[in-house]
């Protein structure tokens, strides 16, 4: 793949990935509806909205048959019909269906295909270009946040949310127009679920580590704005702390990217996601604004890291004509962590009066499945250490 495709790939990834930021602020509306709209029921009732990766099953197939324009422009008519809907919703169910099934399907349905467009158009600086792409959705998830911080006050929850639908409007129009593939679409055998792939055991291998990861990975994103003011932290100052965490983050995906690029992606995301399990099991013990700060810090820079690469192992243990289907089923596969996770931490949060066990189990989780990862590395080089 030439280096000279590289500022198309990479402008054209930004683009559409910046909307994305608006999926990962979850946490931000998961305080507002806590204290306002939705007081009367448990966070891990909320949290049950992580749809964003169940698509990519059938739009990966789809998108090695040829099939992606299409789909990515009606998706991305529901996804802003579903945003300007959530600011009429007053009830769990209402907000589930609005911005729980809609806006996280129709996300999908956009976001795998986009992973895939990236690997098409980079080989050497395929890890950078991964990376720079996922800084779109940190821009987002650091300005959506704040922004809604002050406009909620000002102009009311309704209107900010519209404000986020027009602002989605724009930058899913764009990407609409610039995204393109660069490899002409190839009818690889075996349907939409190949379970020939699983015969790779290092494939096999890596898809139960990203569920396992997942399962615990946003637990801290999900409720560290509510541990915030349960330790006396100002429910003003509550909101930016995902604002803080995505805005790090930025560091961790580039940083990562460039590192992936010279010793291989898995490699990197290793002590990147050693790191977000460490700071999971930390983070229910910070006890004032400052412990909680330098936490949010070090898990958004560190779970960046993960975030931006964990495609690339999928797309290099097999053909590039067949990557679709491919990152497709796995981040299908580890959907079910990410629907599973922050509710299953929630409940254990509800059950426990406090954070302190949830954060045992979602931190023992990602570091267990850490020791996957290196078990996938081996079966794919053979050896204990290489670059991949």
């Amino acid at each position: 793949m030439s280096e000279k495709l590289t500022p198309d790939g990479g402008l054209r990834a930004w683009l559409v990935v910046f909307a994305f930021g608006f999926v990962n602020s979850w946490g931000i509306f998961q305080a507002y509806y806590e204290e306002n709209l939705l007081h009367h029921l448990s966070p891990s009732t909320m949290s049950g909205y992580a749809l964003v990766y169940l698509p990519a099953l059938a739009t990966g197939r789809l998108f090695d048959l040829g099939y992606f324009k299409i789909p990515c422009f009606a998706a991305s008519c529901v996804l802003v019909a579903c945003t300007f809907l959530t600011a009429e919703c007053t009830q769990y169910w209402q907000f589930f269906l609005a911005q729980g099934l809609g806006v996280g399907v129709c996300s999908g349905i956009i976001f795998s295909p986009t992973l895939v467009i990236l690997s098409q158009w980079f080989s050497k600086r395929r890890g950078l270009a991964l990376s720079l792409g996922a800084i779109g959705t940190s821009c987002g998830s650091t300005m959506f946040p704040v922004a809604a911080q002050r406009l909620i006050p000002l102009i009311g929850f309704k209107w900010t949310v519209r404000i986020f639908g027009f602002i989605l409007m724009a930058t899913l129009g764009t990407a609409n127009i610039l995204l393109e593939r660069r490899l002409p679409p190839r009818d690889v055998r075996g349907g939409l679920f190949n379970l020939e792939t699983f015969r790779n055991k290092a494939y096999t291998t890596y898809c139960i580590s990203g569920i396992m990861i997942v399962l615990g990975l946003y637990t801290e994103l999900t409720y560290i704005s509510v541990s915030a003011v349960a330790i006396g932290v100002s429910k003003d100052f509550s909101f930016y702390i995902i604002a803080i965490a995505n805005a790090v983050s930025v560091f961790g995906r580039l940083l990562a990217g460039l590192m992936a690029d010279k010793f291989g992606a898995l490699n990197v995301m290793v002590p990147y996601t050693v790191l977000s399990g460490i700071m999971t099991l930390a983070w229910p013990f910070a006890t004032n604004e400052s412990q909680l700060i330098a936490i949010a810090a070090i898990y958004g820079f560190s779970y960046g890291g993960y975030v931006s690469l964990y495609s690339a192992p999928a797309v290099a243990m097999g053909k590039m004509e067949d990557a679709g289907r491919r990152v497709g089923m796995f981040m299908t596969l580890i959907a079910f962590g990410g629907v599973a996770g922050p509710p299953i931490s929630g409940a254990i949060r509800t059950a426990t009066g406090g954070f302190v066990e949830a954060g045992y189990y979602a931190g023992g989780v990602i570091i267990f499945a850490v020791m996957l990862l290196i078990l996938a590395r081996y079966l794919h080089l053979g050896r204990l250490w290489g670059k991949f």
